[in-house]
């Protein structure tokens, strides 16, 4: 029974960046001397076992086959007799397929070190190709290597273009997918994770409706860099640069998707982007089943990012309607999150990225003034039900006009 280190913990370590996750391979083993050894088990397909102590994961080497479509499609086989190099070269990419022993010895059958160094992300064996998620998967590596200077091998993105030509994609399950896709919006460059999967077709497969923007125009005195793939891009960026949480990102990606619906003879300009984009940014949005709070600010930011840097210029009613689309009363944390995805599609234009954004605390101050409004002497004053409302409503609009008054001055 030889016990060895693998994976990420041994490719970050060769990298000199810090190891979060460690995973184990155990050799040699069957389960009954696992259980006899005080592990607990708990994977469902195939053996993995908890450590009595540490709770790390100890997983027996196995091999497998492919049995069907999708992430799901394969069938396990773990044994004694499985070795590591056996088990090594079922992984993804080379540098995810070297391991350690407890003496720090390295063994890379796989060139893994080699690719380290050369800035490679490249696949193990043919058998890459069985696995649609390894296109997220690689993607997603891209995204948070690309700080390092790693790009994807030229033959493994020929091996994800097969995969996204293959029809296997559509069989990915939405958790698995929402999984990887979350988690790549929460690198360091979530853009390089768009751009690889858009440079493997994989976009247009997984999401046709970002996958759509490029090569749409937008007006050049507003958009420098006029492309509106671009602009998203740079927009998610500019979230990152600023580590905006995932629900912030998620909304950056999909703001503007209702441009790739403008009819041609429009271009480059948008009329009402904001509201034909709502029927696919919610089309995503179900596709990968979103948690609630990036679903609700996604469509909240769709359909109100142009309020937000025309702020300075709204009515006060038009303030006010903003504010209560958002429940600011009761749900501050969420216009604040609004107020940081406009700021970053101001901020994602090319030669703009440095740009001052007033609106941000122009639109801070009406909420705290809107807020301000106590109900307490309009419930003293005999109002209730429908009627408290309508007075509540009347004494923030004033409220409002005092602050836009104010802040004008």
């Amino acid at each position: 029974m030889q016990i060895y280190k693998v994976g990420g913990a041994v490719r970050d370590r060769l990298l000199g960046i810090p190891v979060t996750d460690i995973d184990w391979v155990v050799v040699g083993a069957t389960t009954e001397e696992m259980l006899a050894k005080g592990y607990r088990p708990v994977g469902a397909d195939f053996p993995v076992f908890l450590h009595p102590k540490s709770g790390e994961e100890y997983a027996l080497a196995r091999t497998e086959r492919k049995s069907g479509r999708g992430y799901g499609g394969f069938t396990f086989h773990a044994s004694p007799e499985v070795t590591l190099e056996e088990d090594l070269i079922r992984r993804d990419l080379t540098i995810n397929a070297m391991a350690e022993d407890e003496q720090h010895n390295l063994t890379d059958p796989y060139h893994g070190q080699q690719d380290l160094k050369d800035r490679l992300l490249r696949h193990v064996s043919p058998a890459f190709a069985e696995d649609p998620l390894r296109v997220l998967r690689v993607a997603r590596f891209a995204a948070r290597y690309a700080a390092l200077g790693f790009t994807v091998a030229p033959e493994t993105l020929a091996l994800m273009r097969q995969l996204s030509d293959s029809g296997e994609l559509e069989a990915l399950t939405a958790e698995r997918s929402w999984k990887e896709i979350s988690r790549a919006l929460m690198e360091d460059q979530p853009q390089i994770f768009i751009e690889v999967l858009r440079e493997c077709g994989a976009l247009k497969v997984l999401i046709p409706e970002v996958d759509a923007l490029f090569g749409v125009p937008q007006p050049e005195a507003h958009h420098p860099e006029i492309d509106t793939g671009i602009h998203t891009l740079s927009v998610l960026q500019q979230s990152a640069l600023h580590k905006l949480p995932l629900t912030v990102r998620w909304a950056c990606l999909l703001h503007d998707l209702g441009k790739g619906l403008t009819p041609t003879e429009e271009w480059p300009r948008h009329i009402a982007h904001e509201h034909t984009g709502l029927k696919l940014i919610k089309a995503v949005n179900e596709r990968y089943k979103a948690p609630k709070d990036c679903q609700e600010l996604a469509l909240l930011v769709g359909q109100y990012h142009t309020h937000g840097h025309r702020a300075l210029e709204l009515k006060p009613s038009t303030l006010l309607e903003l504010l209560q689309s958002f429940d600011v009363y009761r749900r501050p944390q969420r216009f604040e999150e609004f107020i940081a995805a406009c700021e970053m599609d101001a901020r994602g234009r090319k030669g703009l990225e440095q740009r001052s954004y007033p609106h941000a605390d122009y639109m801070r101050g009406a909420a705290t003034a809107a807020r301000g409004v106590a109900v307490q002497p309009l419930l003293e004053q005999g109002f209730k039900g429908p009627e408290l409302g309508e007075a509540i409503k009347r004494e923030r609009l004033k409220a409002l006009k005092v602050y836009k008054e104010t802040a004008s001055t």
